[in-house]
């Protein structure tokens, strides 16, 4: 690949950090693990993303949303490029893909998020994002969003959302 091409797919990168998940503002889609691939061919810049959470009602919506966000976001290179951004549901995406820095962000939001080691079938270990305590307790396996579950921590006593394991 020609040095070129790696350069302005880094900073292609560097933009799409920008672009932010619509539910939750302080991470972005390259932190969550959504941009699978970016190919660059004479006049377009193809970008190649995995939705999160499949099962979530509000797919479509947030699949528009960050499509456009996505293409606003690249309009600011040079304007010889074409944009097209698909979704691909394979690779699935996982909790794996989080970045160390996408899961800094998610706890100091109040998220927590399953370890990057973890498998499927594994009892679910979380850390409060609070205090990092593992004495805690699922209080409902349904949240705010269909990808996270509300927990509550027995040490600090705060309750929380953890993003529900997805292997």
């Amino acid at each position: 690949m020609p040095s070129k091409t790696i350069a302005l797919k880094k900073e292609i990168m560097d933009i799409l950090q920008n672009v932010k998940d619509p539910e939750i503002k302080p991470i972005s889609i390259v932190e969550l693990g959504m941009v699978e691939d970016i190919e660059i061919t004479e006049n377009t810049i193809h970008v190649k993303l995995l939705p999160t959470f499949t099962g979530c009602p509000a797919l479509d919506l947030i699949k528009e949303n960050i499509k456009n966000e996505v293409k606003d976001a690249l309009s600011s290179l040079d304007n010889k490029f074409h944009v097209d951004v698909k979704y691909c549901y394979h690779p699935p995406w996982t909790t794996k893909r989080i970045s160390k820095e996408g899961r800094k962000k998610l706890k100091k939001f109040g998220i927590a998020t399953p370890s990057p080691d973890h498998n499927p079938g594994d009892p679910w270990e979380i850390e409060c994002p609070y205090c990092n305590s593992t004495n805690i307790t699922m209080e409902n396996i349904f949240g705010p969003a269909a990808c996270r579950s509300i927990l509550y921590c027995r040490q600090c006593r705060n309750p929380f959302e953890a993003m529900k394991p997805i292997a």
